[in-house]
């Protein structure tokens, strides 16, 4: 059976329903509000960014970095072992030509220097000596020589008797016979001698001239130890920067090993680096682009290193400009490498609005204070310009913002 309901429980199902209808109406009323504002059609001209079209030229590049190093660096390296004794200035300093760096502790070294200078006196009175030795050698040779000649003359004087004597009846053949051979063998001993004169004159000059080769030797390396010696207090040849000074106090250096850098702040260079994505497209003498803050500077890339380490190639520049207020050694610089050109071209300023694409569509402003959108073929662009190659003439006014919210948008008000 039906039982009556009461006039409250009507009352607030009639509430309820009311209050479903009011949150149905508030939700509609965003939705609408949120479309309109999806399908907004017009925007503020101070909101925007807006370039005009013109006839000029522009340049494809690539972008890289780069970092400002000085084009002349020298190496200081240190010209005997030792250890370092005491540093006088620290990197960064600007130094001036004759100020001292570092000083090496030099008494080994010196030392060592005064052992060899007294080996080449002691070599020199050894070359004297030899020419003692050797003249008196060669005196007493000669000495000899003579006496042989004597001989020989007097046996050929006694041969002479004997042959006479024999002719009168008083001498024997046998003994004619033995002078002769006396003589004979006197006349080989002097020419033994005699080739042992020439010989030892030969071997005296030989040997004087070997020894005085070989002071002189020792005494060029005696000349480039004392040169090494006065190079050990590290003195600066030239004006510049230190970039990298030693300064372990106490530290042993080998000979040869660097310690210290000295930067010429007259003349710079860019040492650049690109992924290596992009190495068939890089080559020696293409024009670069180096923006430093709101500057330009141009060069050329002059060396491709062939090592590429994490997927990086490395590359130097060398700038027409050398010298610039702006330059600062490690600086970090931004890096274009131009890849093509054109001379005359239509091209507008870069902006957000192109997204690197061939093909896309942009917003034109016309007369009527609206931007419409149109499709247009991009061609080279760099961190300044867009070249357009179809679908924009010289004088119109693009806008170059994002719009990419747009999209959907054939025409947009400017107010």
């Amino acid at each position: 059976m039906d039982r009556e309901i009461s006039n409250a429980e009507i009352q607030k199902r009639r509430n309820k329903n009311i209050l479903w209808v009011a949150l149905a109406a508030v939700a509609i009323a965003i939705s609408v509000f949120i479309l309109r504002g999806g399908l907004q059609t017009s925007l503020k001209q101070k909101d925007i960014r807006i370039a005009t079209a013109e006839i000029g030229a522009i340049e494809n590049t690539l972008t890289a970095s780069g970092e400002i190093q000085p084009e002349f660096e020298q190496v200081i390296t240190s010209p005997i072992t030792a250890t370092i004794q005491n540093v006088y200035l620290n990197e960064g300093s600007t130094v001036k030509i004759g100020e001292k760096i570092l000083e090496l502790d030099k008494e080994v070294t010196r030392l060592n220097f005064e052992k060899q200078r007294d080996q080449l006196d002691l070599k020199r009175n050894s070359i004297v000596k030899l020419k003692l030795d050797l003249d008196k050698s060669f005196y007493d040779l000669k000495i000899n020589d003579s006496i042989k000649a004597f001989r020989i003359n007097a046996l050929q004087a006694d041969i002479e008797n004997a042959k006479r004597l024999f002719k009168a009846g008083g001498g024997t053949r046998e003994t004619i016979e033995k002078i002769d051979n006396d003589l004979h063998i006197a006349q080989l001993e002097k020419r033994q001698l005699e080739n042992d004169i020439r010989t030892r004159q030969a071997i005296m000059q030989s040997s004087i001239r070997e020894t005085e080769i070989s002071a002189s030797i020792q005494e060029k390396e005696l000349k480039e130890f004392e040169r090494k010696l006065q190079q050990a207090d590290i003195l600066t040849n030239r004006a510049g920067v230190l970039t990298y000074v030693n300064k372990n106090i106490g530290l042993k250096v080998n000979e040869g090993e660097v310690i210290a850098r000295l930067a010429d702040l007259g003349s710079f260079k860019i040492i650049g680096s690109i992924s290596d994505n992009y190495a068939t497209q890089l080559r020696i003498g293409m024009p670069v682009v180096v923006k430093i803050n709101e500057s330009t500077v141009r060069g050329s890339l002059v060396n491709i290193y062939p090592a590429v380490s994490n997927n990086i190639i490395t590359f130097d520049v060398t700038l027409t400009e050398k010298s610039n207020a702006l330059f600062r050694p490690k600086m970090k610089v931004e890096v274009f490498l131009v890849t093509d050109s054109r001379a005359k071209t239509v091209r507008v300023a870069n902006g957000a609005a192109f997204k690197g694409t061939s093909t896309q569509d942009i917003f034109i402003l016309n007369a009527n204070g609206k931007a419409e959108r149109r499709t247009v073929k991009v061609g080279l662009t760099n961190f300044d310009f867009v070249e357009i190659t179809e679908g924009v003439q010289p004088g119109e006014k693009v806008i170059i913002s994002d719009l990419s919210n747009f999209k959907n948008v054939q025409e947009l008000e400017i107010k």
